[in-house]
């Protein structure tokens, strides 16, 4: 299958850079799988889709402050550099929690041995911040950095940056920290936020829980592969990132309950998709399982345990537009994106959303 035929032309002036005022209030496309029908609707009119008994599984991974800043030796004319924590990495007999895997600016500079102080969220240098030093340079092309603490929590809390994505055209700020969570954040290791959660406040969860709809929860930690566009021909070619994900027995068991219930599984998000699918069976079935997932879904693959999909909108060509176009025909989702542009929604990560019904 050809990636261009996951292809659309998107107005810079329609890529969101800030978050709606509130978050209940973004626009919500909602698409009818079967007639390919787009109504639009405030993303707080979101229970009148749900019926009682239906489940809502939503992912509660938490984005880090993996950002960081520093200067090379710890002096200001100490070359500049940029990180992007990815994962923790194994360390051998090494402190727990002192190394990770990174990506690092610029990399040409980062050769083993290379010492960089970090900066605070200030950008200044402090005599008492911590260090990390250059490892090594893995086959992919990041890197293994050690930091001379394993307190990674105040690491980040000091002087880690939310890692907004790469479309949106201006750094951090203090409310990115709140706005850039989802209310379900719970488990830190993501470092892009699963943002079709970004939509829900605790007014909409308590309009839902009224009507009767359940909840539950998965953990999948999303990564930086998530931006990183289908640059093949064919997408069979691509090679799929991977992330580390967790499916309780305790929430399998619910997923599994609605099901045999004749109810509807909302996944609130593709991550949450991912995950769900990384762990079904034929029929439909969930069974709990942890570690990491490349699982790669584009038509003709029909989601096995998901019934209906809360998402923001993707990127051009890339595999998370893949993945939604799993639940209605391609020709119907780019129509929808299509209805989107006209009606001059917001798109990506603080965008506006789409419901698959």
């Amino acid at each position: 299958m050809r990636t261009d035929l996951f292809d659309y032309q998107l107005p810079d002036e329609l890529i969101a850079q800030r978050p709606a005022e509130r978050r209940d209030r973004s626009r919500m496309l909602v698409l009818d799988r079967i007639s390919g029908k787009c109504t639009f609707r405030e993303f707080a009119d979101i229970s009148d889709y749900l019926e009682a008994g239906d489940l809502l599984v939503s992912n509660n991974t938490k984005v880090m402050r993996s950002r960081l800043y520093g200067r090379k030796n710890g002096i200001a004319e100490g070359a500049h550099f940029e990180a992007l924590l990815l994962n923790p990495h194994p360390a051998g007999e090494k402190v727990a929690n002192t190394r990770y895997q990174a990506m690092l600016k610029p990399g040409k500079r980062a050769l083993p041995g290379t010492r960089v102080k970090l900066l605070d969220f200030a950008g200044l240098l402090q005599n008492d911040a911590p260090c990390f030093t250059v490892i090594e340079r893995l086959d992919d092309g990041t890197f293994v950095v050690e930091f001379d603490t394993a307190d990674q929590e105040s690491v980040q809390e000091k002087f880690g940056h939310i890692p907004l994505p790469p479309y949106i055209k201006r750094g951090d700020e203090g409310s990115d920290f709140e706005r850039y969570q989802t209310i379900f954040a719970k488990v830190s290791g993501a470092v892009a936020a699963p943002t079709a959660g970004l939509h829900f406040t605790g007014d909409v969860l308590e309009k839902l829980s009224a009507k009767g709809v359940k909840r539950t929860e998965v953990t999948l930690h999303v990564g930086a592969g998530t931006f990183k566009p289908v640059s093949e021909e064919n997408i069979l070619d691509h090679k799929m990132h991977t992330e580390r994900f967790e499916l309780s027995a305790e929430a399998a068991e619910q997923i599994n309950a609605t099901r045999k219930a004749g109810k509807k599984v909302v996944a609130v998000g593709t991550t949450t998709v991912r995950t769900l699918e990384s762990c079904a069976d034929e029929s439909g079935m969930v069974h709990p399982r942890s570690g990491a997932t490349n699982i790669f879904l584009y038509p003709p693959y029909r989601p096995r345990a998901v019934d209906m999909l809360i998402t923001n909108f993707h990127l051009p060509k890339s595999t998370l537009l893949m993945l939604v176009s799993c639940f209605a025909d391609r020709e119907k989702v780019l129509n929808a994106y299509a209805e989107a542009i006209k009606e001059k929604m917001r798109f990506y990560s603080y965008g506006d959303c789409m419901l698959f019904k």
